[in-house]
Parts: structure tokens; sequence; C-alpha cells
């Protein structure tokens, strides 16, 4: 059994969905299991998440889905129950880390700076988000953060796309990239789950060929 860890490098990409209504959960979860991402971080800033993530995981067993943007241990409880298999949150909320570590819940909190990184590797964790990646600095941030607190791996997400995902997973303390624009929110309003799943299959292959 892979861990999440394991299956994030294997992907190179987790596509970041935001859902305004859960009936498109279904049509998105196959255009990105089809497309060769079964995996999805779906993010709780809208009401139709939690409904969204347990459509998913009914129809989509084995697909890898969790909840972004969580803010409180009580979306926590929600998203976990709908079936979420890890829980992201955009900055390091000590509250939400431990509630997490304490349940045995997958977490990976956003981390930018060294204290946050610090209180991290306090707690043992080995995978944390990297958010905003290039408002924050990018890869250079990432390389610098990286140096003192050698045993941790990164997911950076914001502002990453097909055009700069090279840079970023060419270096080796990068697990994998989160990433909107193979799931832009017009293309899911507009019904085109073609083209969810052509740009799904494009950056499988972009992932792949920098890893090779």
């Amino acid at each position: 059994m892979k861990t999440i860890a394991e299956q994030f490098y294997e992907y190179g990409v987790v596509p970041v969905v935001v859902l305004e209504g859960a009936e498109d959960a279904l049509p998105l979860a196959q255009a990105l299991t089809e497309g060769g991402l079964p995996c999805a971080e779906v993010t709780f800033r809208t009401e139709a998440a939690e409904e969204s993530i347990r459509r998913m995981r009914e129809k989509y067993p084995d697909m890898l889905v969790g909840a972004g943007t969580v803010l409180t241990t009580e979306q926590v409880d929600r998203a976990v129950k709908a079936g979420a298999k890890f829980i992201v949150s955009p900055g390091f909320d000590p509250e939400i880390v431990d509630y997490c570590l304490g349940k045995e819940i997958p977490v990976f909190p956003g981390c930018t700076t060294p204290s946050e990184l610090a209180q991290a590797v306090k707690r043992g964790m080995k995978v944390v988000k990297f958010f905003p990646a290039e408002q924050a600095g990018g890869v250079a941030m990432i390389k610098a953060m990286a140096a003192p607190y050698n045993t941790v791996k990164f997911m950076p997400t914001g502002g990453i796309s097909a055009k700069n995902l090279k840079e970023y997973l060419e270096y080796d303390k990068i697990l994998c990239c989160g990433g909107s624009w193979m799931v832009k929110g017009d293309m899911i309003r507009n019904g085109e789950f073609g083209k969810i799943k052509e740009l799904t299959e494009e950056a499988v292959k972009l992932a792949a060929s920098i890893r090779k």
C-alpha cells in the first residue's frame, strides 16, 4: 500500500479544484481519472466541497481525494466524514495540525517561512505545502528553506502552470506541485470536461518527462 506522499510523487501534479456545484464532482472525477490523474484537492472555499468529496469517493473509491483550504477543525471533521484522505491548509495553523496529527489524519500545512517550517519539523512532519508558491519566492525560496531543514519535502501551490512546472519538479526536495491550470473554474462551469481530460493528460506527460 503506497503512502499518500508516495502517490503524490508518482503523480507529480495534484489538481486543486474549486467546485461551485456538487453536480460537477463526478464528471470532473471521471475527466481526471481518464486523463491519468486520479487525484484531487477539493478546496473548502465553497459550500459544495463536502458533498463533492463524498460523491467522488463513493463513485471512485480508489481516487486520492483530499480537502484543501481547510481553516477549522470542524472542517477537518466534515471533510474526513465525507471521505477526504488528506487535509491541506493554506498556512501553518497549530490547532489544525495538532488536531490532525492526534487523529492520524494526513495533513499538509502551508509553510513559507523558516519559523513555520521549524514548527512542522518539531512535530515530525516530512511534507509541507508551500503557498502561495510564486508570490512567496518560488523555487529559490524553497531551496533556501530546504538547506537547513533537509528532511522535509515541499508541495508548492500557487502560480504554477505547464510553463514553470519543470523548474519546480526538477528540484529533488519538491514532492509534487498543486495546480489548477487543468481544472480552471470556468472550464468546470462550462462543462468542458473533455478539455479538462486533455489538459490533464498533457500535465501527466509533462510531469513524467521531467522526472524520467
